[in-house]
């Protein structure tokens, strides 16, 4: 399950590892005996519909200002390592 999920585990780790995810996993079986009968599924946690907030334009920074902490920069542009080939 480690090499699947991509994770590093130290073999001595690996008994803590797994007592861990039997306890999950029987945590999870344990909702198979809730009754579910007429129950809607959730859609989403929140009955709130688009909550959405008016932008407001605060402290309006320079370009000097917004790029003097930058690690690296150009005249004008922030530069950031290369992601594509």
């Amino acid at each position: 399950m480690a090499h699947l999920a991509r994770l590093e585990i130290d073999e001595k780790d690996a008994p803590k590892m797994l007592e861990d995810m039997s306890k999950m996993v029987s945590f999870v079986e344990k909702l198979n005996e809730v009754d579910t009968e007429g129950i809607e599924p959730l859609t989403t946690m929140s009955h709130e519909v688009n909550a959405l907030r008016e932008d407001v334009v605060k402290n309006q920074l320079s370009k000097e200002e917004v790029l003097k902490n930058a690690p690296k920069k150009d005249s004008d542009f922030f530069r950031v390592p290369k992601v594509l080939e």
